[in-house]
C-alpha cells in the first residue's frame, strides 16, 4: 500500500511524521525477513522433534545392548533355599540350573582365649620377684603366626596394660587379634579374640611359653564350617561358602544337622523379563514418537514437523525390518524360539510391541539357554546382537541417520541466521539514510509558508503601487517531529 499525504496540510507548514514514514517504507521491504524468521522457527521445531526421537533411539540401543553378551542380563540365575534360618544362597552368572540338598553341621567360628579371673586388673601379673615375663600366642594353628609378647614390670605387667600392649603390637592386622579386659562379679579376665573365622582364627598359648602368673582356659572356637552338599562333605573357613556349589555362595546362618536344606538354582525370570520388558518399552517409545509425526492434527489438518523428512521414513523401515528378523541359531530354532512371537512378543497394527509375560516366563523356565541364544550367542548372530549392530550405526555421532539430520538442520539455521543478521544490518543503515532524507524534506515543508510569504512580499514590492499584497503566514502548529497527514494526494 502506498504512502499518502494531504497536500493542503503539507503546504500549511505542518510537515510530516518522519518516523512513521520511514517505518512504513521499511515495513514494505521486511516481508523476506518475516519469512526467514518463520523458517528458523520451523527448523527449531524440527530440531526439537529430531532430538527427542534420537534420545529415544539411544535409550533403545542401551536396552538392546543389555540383552547381548553370554554373561549379560539373560544369563542371570537366582538361588533359593527351603530354610532361610539355616542358610541362604546367592547365584552368580554361570551357575547351572539344579537342585541341591545341604546339611549344616557346624558354623565357622572365631578363636577365643581367656584367663582365669584375677582380683584386680591393675595388679602385676608377674610372679613375685620377677621383673620380666613372656607369652607366646599361636594364631591359626601350627602353620599360622606366632606372636611373642614380652612383658616388663611397670610397662605392661597388668591386665589393663597388657591388653593395650597386645592391641598396639597387633595394630594394622599384624596378628589379627584383639585383646580386652572383662570384669564381672568374680573378678577380671584377659580375653583375646581372633578377627578371622575358621582354623585360620584358632588361638592357643603353649603352656611352656607362659612365664606369667596368668592361667589360660582351653581355647574356644577357631573351627571351620562343616557342611555337606548332596552328601559330599565340605569344610570352609568362613560362613560364606563359595566352593561347595560352582558359582553359588552359601551364606550359613545357623547349624542344624537334623534339618536338610533344599537349595534351588534356576533362571532369574524376574530380572530377565524386566530386561526384555525394558526393551519392549523403549522400542514402543521410539515407534510411538515416529507415528506421531505422521498423525494428522484435526485442528490444523497438518502432520508433524518431521512428516516430510525422508530419513525418518528410512529409520521407521529399518526398525520394522529389525523387529521381524528371525534367528538362525540352531539351539533356538530347534527349541521353537526363532522369533519374538515365539516368546510371546507380538507386533501391533501401529508397529508397537506387546509382551505376554506368561508365555515368556514359560519359555524361560522350560529352556533358558535357548531363549538366551535367540537374543545373543557367541557367534553374535542372535536377534539382539544384530539389532544392536544396526542401532550402533543408526546412533553413531557423525553418521547416525538422525544425527545427520540434526547437523543439516543446524547448518540451515546458521545460514538463515546469517541472512537475517545481514538483512537487519542493511535495514538499519537504510533507516539512518531515510531518516536524514525525510528530516530534510520535513524541514523544507515546515519552512514553506514563510518562504511563500517572503516571495509574495518581494513580488509585491515590485508592483507600481509599491505596496505589499501578501499576508503574514499563520503560526506553524507542526510538532517538532512533524505529523503524518493522510489525503488523496500520493507522494
Amino acid at each position: 500500500m502506498g504512502i499518502s499525504f494531504n497536500a493542503a496540510a503539507l503546504l500549511s507548514g505542518n510537515g510530516i511524521d518522519v518516523n512513521s514514514v520511514v517505518s512504513e517504507i521499511q515495513a514494505a521491504q521486511s516481508g523476506q525477513l518475516t519469512a526467514w524468521q518463520s523458517d528458523v522457527t520451523s527448523l527449531q521445531t524440527q530440531a526439537t522433534a529430531i532430538t527427542a526421537i534420537n534420545t529415544d533411539l539411544s535409550n533403545l540401543a542401551t536396552a538392546v545392548q543389555g540383552l547381548t553378551g553370554t554373561d549379560g542380563a539373560l544369563s542371570t540365575v537366582i538361588a533359593s533355599t527351603s530354610e532361610s534360618a539355616i542358610l541362604n544362597a546367592t547365584a552368580l552368572s554361570g551357575a547351572a540350573t539344579a537342585d541341591y540338598t545341604v546339611v549344616v553341621t557346624g558354623l565357622a567360628t572365631t578363636g577365643t582365649l581367656y584367663t582365669d579371673e584375677v582380683a584386680n586388673p591393675t595388679t602385676s601379673i608377674l610372679p613375685s620377684g620377677q621383673s620380666t615375663g613372656n607369652l607366646t600366642l599361636q594364631i591359626g594353628g601350627t602353620g599360622g603366626t606366632t606372636a611373642n609378647i614380652a612383658i616388663t614390670a611397670g610397662s605392661n605387667d597388668t591386665l589393663t596394660t597388657l591388653a593395650a600392649s597386645i592391641n598396639s603390637q597387633s595394630a594394622g592386622d599384624k596378628w589379627g587379634i584383639t585383646a580386652t579386659v572383662v570384669t564381672d562379679a568374680t573378678g577380671a579376665r584377659l580375653a583375646i579374640y581372633s578377627q578371622e573365622t575358621g582354623s585360620a582364627g584358632a588361638l592357643s598359648i603353649p603352656t611352656d611359653t607362659n612365664t606369667t602368673s596368668l592361667t589360660f582356659e582351653p581355647p574356644v572356637g577357631g573351627t571351620n564350617a562343616d557342611i555337606s552338599v548332596n552328601g559330599i562333605p565340605y569344610a570352609s573357613t568362613t560362613n560364606a561358602v563359595t566352593g561347595a556349589i560352582p558359582n553359588v555362595t552359601l551364606n550359613l546362618v545357623s547349624a542344624d544337622e537334623a534339618t536338610p536344606v533344599e537349595v534351588t538354582v534356576g533362571p532369574n525370570t524376574t530380572a530377565i523379563t524386566n530386561s526384555i520388558d525394558n526393551f519392549v518399552t523403549e522400542y514402543n517409545t521410539v515407534v510411538g514418537d515416529i507415528n506421531t509425526q505422521y498423525t494428522v492434527n484435526p485442528a490444523t489438518n497438518d502432520e508433524g514437523p518431521l512428516a516430510p523428512d525422508t530419513n525418518l521414513r528410512i529409520l521407521q523401515s529399518s526398525l520394522a525390518s529389525d523387529i521381524t528378523r528371525a534367528t538362525t541359531d540352531p539351539t533356538s530354532v530347534s527349541s521353537g524360539f526363532s522369533n519374538l512371537a515365539a516368546l510371546g512378543i507380538t507386533q501391533n497394527d501401529d508397529g508397537t510391541l506387546t509382551a505376554n509375560s506368561t508365555t515368556l516366563n514359560s519359555a524361560l523356565v522350560s529352556n533358558q539357554a535357548a531363549v538366551q541364544n535367540f537374543f545373543t550367542n557367541s557367534s553374535s548372530t542372535g536377534f539382539a546382537d544384530r539389532f544392536n549392530a544396526d542401532l550402533t550405526n543408526l546412533t553413531a555421532p557423525s553418521t547416525g541417520i538422525l544425527n545427520q539430520d540434526l547437523a543439516s538442520n543446524q547448518s540451515q539455521q546458521n545460514d538463515l541466521t546469517a541472512e537475517i543478521t545481514n538483512f537487519q544490518a542493511q535495514l538499519a543503515a537504510q533507516k539512518v539514510q531515510l531518516d536524514s532524507e525525510f528530516d530534510t524534506v520535513n524541514s523544507n515543508l515546515e519552512q514553506y509558508p514563510f518562504t511563500l510569504y517572503e516571495v509574495t512580499a518581494a513580488l509585491g514590492s515590485l508592483s507600481s503601487s509599491g505596496t505589499t499584497t501578501g499576508t503574514t503566514p499563520s503560526t506553524n502548529t507542526t510538532p517538532t517531529s512533524g505529523e503524518s497527514v493522510s489525503g488523496s494526494t500520493s507522494g
